[in-house]
């Protein structure tokens, strides 16, 4: 039997966990494993007034797992800072650093950490990276046929500028990937930008930024024209020169593609006007929007089914996606062994499409209000987010409580 001390501990049980005898190196590889073995997205350290909370975000959700004594999370804090060679004395500072944690032979995954100062100490947040993690094909993503059929058209095309937007941890990421997994097949020169570079594409030249010695985006941007890429992916646009630079870029006929924050599809065009994009060069460069979130997909083995025969008309606004059969029952969340009593399994993705017909690039120019681009879009076809969401509790894959999640971001 481990002579570890869990720090994780079941979902079930009251978090205790007070003393560890164990090396603390030791102790936060097995919190590490048992984490990436759920898998979980991130690993927190919260510090309280009298001890330290972890918990990890699991399914887009964020679950406490245990609590610790503060000497214990101070040691487990410091240990992550040596490995990843920050800067143990500061401790009023925001930090950022990486480092690879081997937790079984051959397995290693990559750490991405962050230090935040708050009222009672250091709270940390690390970002896991899983090596071995498959790279997805576009149509196992989950997004509906009419929007995978409206992507792939538009990175179909010769050059311009496919934006994916939506908040932190929402695939975004995930999606480029599978972009570019789709576009590599062997005819393109396909370069990208990243912070960091978190997969590696063999045949894929891929660059990552480095703050310490002054090397950004804007500078990566500049020089990687030089060398006449045809596809460019930019991990985030973040700043204006970057903006600029992917416009022109896009404007000079390679195909660009990049992530940016924005709620809705056509918010992204409010967020690069505000970086200090003309809106002619904008409206000429774009192709399209995608915007995405993810939903918790039911487990297929205990989901429960309710019966909707008395409310007929709970999906007429997605009847036009779905077959011509009624849909008669909706699910609920249950819990088995397969799930770990959880109710999901994954985590799907649901998206809007937003392509740049004449119609919204002319509105761009005018610099028209995103309310006007978004209904726009709606009237000529785009299957929105909240609608994308209704479609996915129709074909009984998620439950009705992750339309108030996606909800919550269109308001």
């Amino acid at each position: 039997m481990s002579q570890i001390l869990n720090l994780i501990e079941s979902a079930d049980s009251q978090p205790s966990a007070r003393q560890n005898t164990a090396p603390v190196h030791e102790s936060f590889v097995d919190l590490v494993r048992r984490a990436a073995e759920m898998p979980a997205s991130d690993l927190f350290f919260h510090s309280g007034e009298d001890d330290v909370t972890v918990s990890v975000r699991h399914l887009g959700t964020v679950k406490r797992l245990s609590v610790i004594s503060t000497g214990q999370g101070s040691r487990l804090v410091n240990h992550v800072k040596t490995s990843a060679d920050m800067d143990l004395v500061s401790k009023h500072h925001p930090q950022d650093g990486r480092c690879v944690c081997e937790i079984d032979p051959g397995r290693k995954i990559d750490l991405r950490i962050s230090t935040i100062p708050t009222l009672h100490g250091e709270d940390m947040s690390i970002r896991l990276l899983q090596r071995d993690t498959e790279l997805l094909d576009l149509d196992r993503l989950g997004f509906d046929q009419k929007s995978l059929h409206e992507l792939t058209g538009l990175l179909n095309k010769p050059g311009g500028l496919l934006l994916v937007t939506g908040p932190a941890g929402a695939g975004k990421t995930t999606t480029l990937y599978a972009c570019l997994k789709y576009l590599h097949d062997g005819t393109r020169k396909i370069n990208t930008i990243e912070d960091p570079v978190e997969y590696s594409l063999e045949g894929i030249h891929q660059s990552q930024v480095n703050p310490r010695i002054g090397l950004d985006f804007p500078e990566l941007m500049r020089s990687l024209l030089r060398h006449t890429p045809d596809v460019i992916m930019v991990g985030e646009i973040r700043d204006p020169v970057t903006a600029e630079t992917a416009v022109r870029a896009a404007n000079s006929g390679r195909l660009v593609l990049a992530t940016l924050h924005a709620p809705i599809a056509a918010g992204a065009i409010d967020s690069m006007l505000a970086l200090g994009v003309a809106p002619h060069f904008l409206g000429t460069a774009l192709l399209g929007i995608l915007s995405q979130r993810l939903v918790r997909q039911l487990c297929p083995h205990c989901r429960i089914p309710l019966d909707i025969r008395r409310a007929p008309h709970v999906f007429d606004r997605v009847r036009t996606w779905l077959a011509d059969e009624p849909v008669e029952t909706i699910h609920a969340a249950g819990g088995c062994p397969e799930c770990r009593h959880d109710g999901y399994t994954r985590c799907t993705g649901v998206v809007e499409v937003l392509r740049a017909t004449p119609e919204i690039r002319q509105m761009i120019f005018q610099n028209r209000p995103t309310s006007e681009i978004q209904q726009l879009a709606v009237r000529q076809g785009m299957l929105d987010l909240r609608r994308a969401a209704l479609l996915k509790v129709a074909q009984g894959l998620a439950g009705t409580e992750e339309l108030v999640g996606v909800g919550s971001y269109l308001a």
